[in-house]
């Protein structure tokens, strides 16, 4: 077996994901090989991740010499023995179902170093339940990235039931110099962090619709111009803390009374998946797709994340925190 290089890494899969945590780990230092099936996707995988780049810098979000430095360290290939066998890390980023992701990692533990670090980007999935079949579970560990990963800071590092505590804290270090807001997650548990948080969101404004109280684009806008817009700089529990807790669980007791408690998503879900209302694709999902661009609300949104990135809106170092 080969001895990992401390300066590569390999990225797997080129769907929404792969090529935009192998922009992250490019302008870390890192040499990053994209890794697909077949030499077509592979190329394609890269090409998207040349773009992200290239997008980075149109928008003054990295600089000419950094974008110059993070370029060559992009590369692609449908070789995956060759690219794991010296990767110090390794991040993948295929689809979202066990099975395959069981079967890649033991698959990963029998290739990788036995000193590589091996990162899922699942967001959800238990880690401890995809490293059931590696040798090694010690080295395997959840690196959540959020979409689009080349613009948004958050990653969620969560470790296994039997990942190694240096090896948790290896990837957070390592995250932070590539720029991410890496923040450790201390239990494996459905959704980790964030998507917990999102999720009975989710369940909420489903619900809410559902039951007639208000329409998708009433439900957006309130999530978007009331909390939402503060969320960026002033936290939920912070906002708990300010306005003093006896207030806060006096209405989230008398609130959560009403709200969707059920197990399970709204039946809302089913009603719409079985009329073909799947959403953007589909032509109709919570809205009308036909008088709706697509392509406009996804420009929309990465021309927010990149204004706020430029102001620095994620760095919220000085006031206490982390």
């Amino acid at each position: 077996m080969n001895e990992p290089n401390q300066a590569h890494a390999a990225v797997l899969g080129t769907g929404m994901m792969g090529p935009g945590i192998a922009v992250t780990l490019a302008l870390g230092g890192l040499d990053v090989t994209i890794v697909s099936r077949t030499a077509d996707s592979a190329a394609r995988g890269l090409a998207t991740a040349r773009s992200q780049l290239d997008t980075l810098l149109a928008n003054g979000l990295v600089t000419e010499q950094a974008a110059g430095a993070a370029l060559p360290r992009l590369a692609a290939s449908c070789d995956l023995k060759a690219a794991v066998a010296r990767a110090a890390f390794v991040a993948e980023s295929v689809p979202e179902e066990m099975e395959l992701k069981r079967e890649l990692f033991a698959q990963l533990d029998e290739l990788a170093p036995p000193e590589a670090i091996l990162a899922s980007n699942t967001s959800g999935l238990s880690i401890t339940q995809i490293a059931a079949r590696c040798r090694r579970p010690e080295r395997v560990l959840t690196a959540h990235f959020w979409n689009p990963p080349h613009l948004m800071p958050l990653v969620e590092v969560v470790p296994g039931e039997k990942t190694a505590p240096e090896v948790a804290q290896r990837t957070r270090d390592l995250l932070r110099r590539c720029g991410k807001a890496a923040v450790m997650v201390n239990r494996d548990r459905p959704g980790q962090l964030g998507n917990r948080l999102q999720m009975a969101l989710f369940r909420e404004a489903v619900n809410i619709v559902q039951e007639g109280i208000a329409d998708a684009e009433a439900v957006d806008t309130a999530a978007r111009l009331g909390f939402g817009i503060r969320l960026p700089v002033y936290g939920i529990l912070e906002h708990i803390d300010m306005v003093g807790l006896p207030l806060a669980r006096a209405v989230c007791d008398y609130v959560s009374r009403d709200l969707n408690n059920q197990p399970g998503a709204p039946e809302l879900f089913d009603r719409k998946i079985a009329a073909g209302e799947t959403g953007a694709a589909a032509g109709r999902g919570f809205y009308d797709w036909s008088r709706k661009d697509a392509s406009a609300v996804r420009e929309r949104r990465d021309r927010f994340l990149m204004d706020c990135l430029r102001k620095g809106v994620h760095r919220l170092e000085g006031d206490g925190g982390e």
